[in-house]
């Protein structure tokens, strides 16, 4: 299935589709595609709140989205990888067998998941500001993405076993 395809099909069940890629295999090269087309989608989100900014600070806005495109595009993936290895540490302390690859897949994949609800919260973030209307669009991505997140990780807990 495709990207997009298995990104719509994870709205309708992120267990399944995370079980059809773990199936596939382990392989740390597409994992780090996903990863960085999820940064992508990330540094495309912050582009209209950093015109905004530019445009209402009468500022230049290279320097903002080069400071965006290095922390979005080269810090973020060393975060993210940090961050999915403690949470596999952490959980296999208490018995998960998902392993570092299914708890990098579970990460890596929600946040691609997640991100036309991120693509929205940039542009309200951009066109309306920042107020109630970017909190609730906020609250949904972050509880989509923990919902697909929590999915992946018990679902590559299911598959190791």
């Amino acid at each position: 299935m495709s990207v997009i395809g298995d990104i719509v099909a994870t709205y309708g069940g992120p267990r399944k589709v995370v079980a059809r890629h773990l199936a596939m295999g382990q392989r740390e090269d597409r994992v780090l595609v996903i990863l960085m087309a999820a940064c992508v989608m990330l540094f495309v989100a912050s582009w209209p709140f950093n015109a905004r900014r530019a445009h209402l600070e009468a500022i230049d806005m290279g320097p903002l989205m080069g400071g965006s495109l290095f922390a979005l595009m080269f810090m973020a993936p060393l975060l993210f990888y940090v961050l999915s290895a403690i949470v596999g540490f952490v959980l296999a302390r208490f018995g998960w067998k998902g392993g570092g690859y299914g708890s990098r897949f579970a990460m890596f994949w929600a946040l691609l998941a997640t991100s036309p609800v991120l693509l929205l919260h940039g542009l309200v973030r951009g066109f309306i500001g920042p107020g109630v209307q970017e909190q609730v669009v906020g609250l949904i991505w972050f509880v989509l993405f923990m919902w697909f997140w929590i999915s992946g990780l018990w679902q590559a807990g299911r598959s190791a076993a």
